[in-house]
């Protein structure tokens, strides 16, 4: 395992001024490069190996920015609607989704509905999903599809969001490549466990051929470390072994196991509304606190601010 981590020890630099610079200037008719320095923070959630809460993760992030007044849009790239399902939206009666726009050039927000949370849309993903990448394989630009959609959709002002979430479906395949094309940063949600690791250097590969050949501005958000048993000795010394080899690239958060997280999702709810005073609830509410001072550190410089004052 030390050799895997090693490969992929000094892949990327997070660096906080940069992206605070980047998104610090209004959304203009300047193209693609307008769109990335935009004020909209666009994040893949990504991780090729399945149940490791990436889909949990995004809920219950995108929720908890709505709930702090963020316009939040997700955007549901797993064909299995996990996301949509855990929103409580019906993906069947709609006669639009991401697929219409991955497949037969869609508007994006024209497949765009809103969740029973405020300030929280979604594009929802459907069954066809299952088939888009071989429907898709052999268009010119097949990798930037979802990028120049939701850059029509910015650069036209036609919908504003603060941030914008992408679940990725639990394989490296062309619709999480799409997502790692469109997106500004990356997430990656992980298990404490050897196996869980095992793939995170095919993981940084992708990420690095994306990052060199496609989207220079590609960074790693964090690594967040999901269903942590922290009772468990072998788990504590794998997180351990985590922050010494990834180091900076460790967000401070972390998700215990918590019932409650699986439960809230089968009832179609984020765990905020289902159970706001649970370890699950408390741990993602700090991760949006985490995020937020990553990709908007002039709202904590103003908030010490008004601490001083």
């Amino acid at each position: 395992m030390a050799e895997m981590l090693d490969d992929t020890r000094s892949f990327f630099t997070r660096n906080s001024l940069e992206r605070y610079q980047r998104n610090g200037h209004e959304l203009t008719g300047g193209g693609l490069d307008a769109f990335l320095s935009s004020k909209t923070t666009i994040i893949s959630i990504v991780n090729q190996k399945g149940g490791v809460g990436k889909t949990t993760t995004c809920i219950n992030l995108a929720a908890g920015l709505a709930k702090k007044n963020f316009k939040v849009l997700v955007i549901d790239l797993d064909p299995q609607s996990n996301a949509s399902l855990g929103l409580n939206v019906n993906v069947d009666q709609y006669s639009s989704s991401i697929y219409d726009v991955m497949v037969h050039n869609m508007e994006l927000e024209q497949c765009i509905v809103p969740t029973y949370i405020k300030n929280l849309d979604i594009a929802p993903a459907s069954s066809l999903l299952t088939g888009a990448q071989l429907e898709i394989a052999d268009l010119l630009g097949r990798e930037r599809l979802l990028r120049t959609s939701v850059w029509k959709m910015l650069n036209a002002h036609v919908r504003y969001y603060d941030y914008i979430l992408m679940d990725c479906s639990p394989s490296l395949n062309l619709l999480t490549i799409n997502g790692l094309v469109a997106a500004q940063c990356v997430l990656i949600p992980i298990q404490a466990h050897y196996f869980s690791l095992e793939g995170m250097k095919e993981l940084f590969s992708t990420l690095k051929v994306v990052r060199d050949r496609i989207n220079s501005e590609l960074e790693i958000l964090g690594i967040l470390p999901c269903i942590v048993d922290i009772r468990k000795k072998m788990v504590r010394q794998m997180l351990d072994q985590l922050n010494d080899y990834f180091k900076e690239k460790m967000l401070q958060s972390v998700i215990r196991m918590n019932s409650a997280l699986a439960e809230s999702s089968a009832h179609g709810k984020c765990i905020f509304d289902f159970n706001p005073y649970c370890n699950g609830a408390k741990d993602y509410a700090q991760l949006i606190e985490e995020v937020v001072l990553l990709t908007r550190p002039e709202l904590s410089l103003l908030r010490r601010k008004e601490v001083v004052g």
